[in-house]
């Protein structure tokens, strides 16, 4: 018997980096995201050897693990060991053999909440083999509590709800990390019309986002004047974007990215490169209202709002640089399991 899963990444429209505590704690976050066709996927299967595989196929690592050995998080697969780690404890009282098995669809560290996503997607699969009873909200808590405070992997919260409900989403987060998801009914051809105008552009350059979000953390404990302004901003065009998409004010979206570009630089160091200051310049130039840094910033994905038809001449423009666009579509449907 086979038990799979599949959790969608995201792309974060606007309020990206106010889930992430402290700052969510203080003053609350808000964070508009939508769920798109490129995925995390894990697979279970029992197996009668007396041990534990896992396997990701795209980062090409293996780990074998006895069912009474400790299980050690070094460097690596350590969310998989963490994940795995987690659901012993809490609901393999009896050990079973198995091997799991992940793929994900974009680069490690691009931004779109891979690690997240994938936690999800595999926690989805022991949900799905085991019959966990945990509903959405508990899943992707519980996705949270092992990256955040079982590993320690500094990051926000949006990832792990936005992998498991699917959809566009405008989120809230408070203190004692209380989170609220609202799901937005958006009209069709307003959502169709973001898609063709949204080009979604790989930097080629992958980044470890956790220097960057700790830097964060620390302007906002510090109290650093620039950063907090920034973030309050963020903060404020989640909610100007989601009335812009809901009334089909699409082209206003353009122009709150490229307000937000600015702003998110404020955050902490290293958000943004050089590199990806000039393609972001080209693209205007070419056309594009604004454009965002995806996830924590320092490589990975951009993004770039292009009205009519002006994405062809953006993907000219950006044909120079040695990066890559990915195609995509928005999809509804958050985690989704089942056995064969």
């Amino acid at each position: 018997m086979l038990h799979r899963s599949k959790a969608p990444l995201r792309l974060g429209l606007a309020g990206g980096g106010t889930d992430v505590s402290p700052f969510s704690d203080l003053y609350g976050g808000t964070i508009l995201n939508a769920t798109i066709s490129l995925y995390a996927h894990a697979t279970i299967e029992p197996i009668r050897q007396p041990k534990v595989i896992l396997q990701a196929w795209d980062r090409n690592e293996r780990v074998e693990i006895g069912l009474e050995e400790a299980i050690e998080i070094d460097g690596l697969l350590p969310l998989h060991k963490g994940i795995y780690k987690r659901i012993r404890q809490d609901y393999l009282k009896t050990p079973h053999g198995f091997r799991l098995t992940t793929f994900v669809d974009a680069p490690a560290g691009s931004g779109l909440g891979t690690s997240s996503t994938l936690a999800v997607a595999i926690i989805g699969a022991f949900v799905e083999w085991l019959k966990l009873p945990l509903g959405s909200y508990e899943i992707a808590r519980y996705a949270y509590e092992i990256e955040r405070i079982d590993l320690g992997m500094a990051g926000g919260k949006q990832d792990q709800y936005a992998a498991t409900f699917g959809g566009v989403n405008y989120m809230e987060f408070f203190a004692d990390d209380k989170v609220i998801v609202n799901p937005l009914r958006i009209g069709q051809k307003y959502l169709r019309e973001l898609e063709h105008n949204l080009l979604l552009y790989y930097t080629d350059q992958s980044r470890d986002s956790s220097q960057i979000i700790k830097e964060q953390q620390k302007n906002v404990r510090n109290q650093n004047a620039a950063s907090l302004e920034a973030m309050h901003r963020l903060k404020q065009q989640a909610t100007d974007m989601k009335n812009a998409l809901l009334t089909g004010r699409l082209h206003d979206i353009g122009y709150i990215l490229d307000d937000g570009y600015s702003h998110k630089r404020e955050m902490a160091q290293g958000i943004s490169t050089p590199k990806m200051d000039t393609i972001y310049e080209e693209a205007k130039k070419a056309g594009a209202l604004g454009g965002k840094i995806s996830g924590a910033g320092g490589g990975g994905f951009m993004m770039f709002y292009c009205p009519d038809n002006v994405q062809y001449a953006v993907a000219k423009a950006l044909s120079q640089f040695e990066g890559r666009l990915f195609l995509y579509s928005f999809v509804e449907e958050g985690l989704y399991t089942w056995s064969m």
